[in-house]
C-alpha cells in the first residue's frame, strides 16, 4: 500500500486496479475452457471404410488367403449338414434326398458302440492334455534359461523337426521299434531277460503309445507360442528382482511363469473346446479291431461307417453331434475362465 498523502489519489487507483485484477483471476482460475478436438468425420460410411481399406491394403492382402481357405472349405461346405436330417442318396443330391429327421441321431445314440467311442475319445483327449499340454511350457521355460545361444537354437531347432515327419512315418517307425520280433524294445526287455509284447495288439497299451509319440512330435513346435510369450516379459523386471537378491528359481516361479499365464489359458481353452475331437489319420494306421477296446473313437467309427459303408447321412449326424458338443464346450470353458482369471477369448 502506498503511505504518502501526496500520492492517496493514485494510490487509490492501483489499489482498486488490483483487486479488479485478483477478481479476475479467480474467475478465470474457475471457468473451464473447451479446447475444439479434432473434427468430426462426416463423410459417408463408403468413404471411410474405402478409406480404412487402402490405409490397411497390406494387411488385408495377408488375410486373403486365410480367409479364401475358411470360405471354401469351411463356410461353403456348411449347407450340407443337412443331409444329417435326410436319407442322403447320391444320384438325388442333397437338396433332392428326403427328410429323416432325428433318424442317424437316434441311431447313433442307440449304437451299442456308442459309450464306448465317447468314452475312448473323452480319455484320450483327458490325457493327452493331464500329460502333454505341460511339456512345450516347461520346455519353454528351461530353453528359456539358456545362455548360450548357439546351443539354444540347436536345441529349439532339433525340437521342432518331428513337426515335420509324416503320420505315416512317424507310425512306420513305432511299428518297427514296437515290433514283437526285432523292434529295439523288445530287444532291450528280452536283454533284460523280460519277456517280449506285442504293444500294438494290446489294448492297454494303445493310448500310452498314441499319447506319448503325440507329444514326442509336436512339444518342439506348440512351444514356440510360449517361447514368444516369454520374449514379451520385461527385461527390467529381471534386473529389478536381481537386485532384491531373487534367485532363478524365484524369477521362473514370480516372473516367467505369471508372464505367460495369458497365453496359457488361452491355448487350454482352445484345446478344451475340442476335447471330443481326436484326428482319426493316426488312430487309424495305428488300431486294429484287436484294439477297438480303447482305440476306436468317434472320428474312426465315423470313418468306417459313413465313408467306407457309404452311409453319409449318419457320418454327418455323428459329425454334428461332435461339432455341437465342442462349440457348447468352449462357451462353458470360456466363460469359467473369464469369470475365474479375467483371460478369455472374447
Amino acid at each position: 500500500m502506498c503511505s504518502p498523502m501526496y500520492e492517496h489519489i493514485l494510490c487509490s487507483y492501483i489499489d482498486k486496479y488490483n483487486i479488479l485484477q485478483r477478481g479476475l483471476l479467480y474467475m478465470l482460475s474457475h471457468i473451464k475452457i473447451k479446447t475444439p478436438g479434432p473434427a468430426a468425420d462426416t463423410s459417408s460410411p463408403l468413404a471411410r471404410l474405402h478409406k480404412n481399406v487402402v490405409r490397411d491394403r497390406y494387411l488385408l492382402l495377408l488375410m486373403v488367403p486365410i480367409v479364401t481357405y475358411y470360405v471354401i472349405f469351411h463356410y461353403i461346405p456348411m449347407y450340407g449338414v443337412i443331409i444329417a436330417f435326410k436319407n442322403y442318396s447320391a444320384s438325388k443330391g442333397i437338396l433332392g434326398s428326403p427328410w429323416a429327421g432325428f433318424k442317424w441321431f437316434e441311431q447313433f445314440f442307440s449304437s451299442i458302440y456308442f459309450t464306448r467311442i465317447v468314452r475312448n475319445t473323452i480319455l484320450i483327449n483327458v490325457y493327452g492334455l493331464l500329460w502333454g499340454f505341460p511339456v512345450p511350457i516347461i520346455f519353454a521355460l528351461l530353453l528359456n534359461e539358456l545362455k548360450n545361444g548357439l546351443f539354444k537354437r540347436t536345441v529349439q531347432t532339433i525340437s521342432y523337426l518331428p513337426h515335420f515327419i509324416s503320420v505315416v512315418v512317424v507310425v512306420g517307425m513305432i511299428v518297427n521299434f514296437l515290433s514283437p520280433l526285432d523292434g529295439i524294445v523288445n530287444v532291450a526287455l528280452r536283454a533284460l531277460g523280460r519277456e517280449a509284447i506285442n504293444f500294438m495288439s494290446d489294448p492297454k497299451w494303445f493310448r500310452t503309445i498314441y499319447i506319448s509319440s503325440g507329444i514326442w512330435q509336436g512339444f518342439g513346435w506348440n512351444s514356440i507360442i510360449y517361447i514368444a510369450a516369454l520374449t514379451s516379459i520385461d527385461p527390467i523386471l529381471y534386473e529389478a528382482s536381481e537386485i532384491d537378491g531373487a534367485t532363478r528359481f524365484d524369477k521362473i516361479l514370480n516372473i516367467t511363469i505369471p508372464g505367460i499365464i495369458p497365453t496359457v489359458i488361452i491355448l487350454l481353452i482352445l484345446n478344451l473346446g475340442n476335447i471330443m475331437s481326436v484326428g482319426f489319420e493316426k488312430i487309424i494306421l495305428m488300431y486294429s479291431p484287436a484294439t477297438y477296446e480303447t482305440a476306436d473313437v468317434i472320428s474312426s467309427y465315423v470313418y468306417r461307417r459313413g465313408i467306407l459303408n457309404a452311409e453319409y447321412s449318419f457320418g454327418a449326424a455323428v459329425g454334428l453331434f461332435n461339432a455341437v458338443i465342442n462349440f457348447a464346450l468352449i462357451i462353458i470353458v470360456n466363460k469359467i475362465s473369464k469369470k475365474l482369471t479375467s483371460v478369455a477369448l472374447w
